[in-house]
This record gives structure tokens, sequence and C-alpha cells, in this order.
């Protein structure tokens, strides 16, 4: 892991970044149906995990946090996700180290899942990385929005994913994905190219 501190007074984003973590402190949610229906056939939670993770890793946006040295970019990032315990109706979060090779990042979720899918802790891993983010995904909810708020005090920069319960349109399999990112980060443009570039992936994956 390797983080690159921002140059503040170099930096095109300046006037944006301090008026949105000192003036107007906001974050917000998009919710977007997206098209899974290449990932038929496959696992669609570890799956959409690596697609969401190879994307963050594409783009600075979604891999800036804010440091008591401030902002910084991390280099890659690793999926911190949510694991159901189907006996007492709980969940836990765990995290897996993200490889560009899906064959070895899907061997690591499998193995995490089986360890920790019947623990009634809230974090049984240790270990987490600092370059990580969260996802969780609600598979009972077919939902057309999802907002998160984080009481901390507005600094928290780094995007949360919430995936839903997929559904069927006009011969497509359509999901729901909230994506809740830090404006002072991140504007509409960059959910968008996230977006597109993520659908691609998606494409791409079960072509």
């Amino acid at each position: 892991m390797a983080l690159q501190l921002i140059d503040l007074k170099t930096w095109e984003r300046r006037e944006f970044y301090e008026h949105f973590i000192q003036e107007v402190v906001c974050g917000y949610s998009i919710t977007v149906n997206v098209d899974i229906t290449p990932l038929a056939g496959q696992q669609l939670y570890p799956a959409m995990i690596w697609l969401l993770t190879k994307t963050v890793n594409e783009m600075p946006e979604f891999r800036t946090t804010l440091t008591k040295d401030g902002p910084g970019i991390y280099d890659s990032m690793h999926p911190m996700y949510t694991v159901f315990n189907k006996e007492n109706k709980n969940f836990s979060g765990i995290w897996s180290y993200y490889s560009e090779d899906y064959g070895e990042f899907l061997k690591s979720y499998q193995a995490d899942v089986a360890e920790y899918s019947k623990s009634t802790r809230y974090a049984p891993k240790a270990g987490t990385p600092e370059n990580s983010f969260n996802i969780s995904m609600v598979p009972w909810l077919e939902f057309t929005s999802v907002n998160l708020n984080v009481f901390d005090d507005g600094r928290f920069l780094l995007p949360i994913f919430t995936l839903g319960k997929y559904f069927e349109r006009e011969g497509k399999r359509l999901l729901p994905l909230a994506i809740q990112v830090h404006h002072a980060v991140c504007d509409g443009y960059h959910v968008g190219l996230f977006v597109e570039k993520l659908q691609r992936s998606i494409a791409q994956f079960g072509g």
C-alpha cells in the first residue's frame, strides 16, 4: 500500500475540495440500475465485489482519503464487505485482498466467507487494511434509493456501495446499486464515469 499526499498548492480541485470540506460539508448518494445480464451463471456477490474494486482502482476520485497530514490518494484499494449469518440473522464485516486476477480473488473470497460467515462478531477478521472501502448487499430488497448517514465531522471521503435485489425488465437482469461519495472529491460527473466503466467491465467479464 502506498499513499500519495495531494499538494493543495497545485491541486486543480483545491477550491472545490475546500468548499465541500469546510463551508458546505456535503456527501451524497446516487442509485442506479446496473445491467448484470452478462453475469448470468456467475456467483453474483463476489463478482460484483471484484468488479466494483476493479473500477475503484481505475479512478483516483474513489481512492482519495483524508489523513492528519491532509488529503491523499491510495495507489490501490481492497474491498471490505458484509457476510450474512443465516442462523442468527446478523452480519459481519470482513475483507479480502484484491487481485487483478478474478480467479485468485474468488479463492480468497470463498476462503474468507467459509471461515467467517458463521461468526457472531461484527468484525471477526483482524488486520483490515487502511486502503479498504465498504460494500454491502441487501438481497431481500429491490430498492430505488439508499442513503447512508455517516455521523462524523463530514470528512469521510471514501466511497460506500450498497447492492440490492436484482430484477428482470425487458429481457435484462438489473441490479440496484447505491453509490455514496463525498462532494469534496467526487462530483456527479465522476459517478457517471464510474458507472460507465463498471458497466463496461461487467460486459467484458461476461464476454
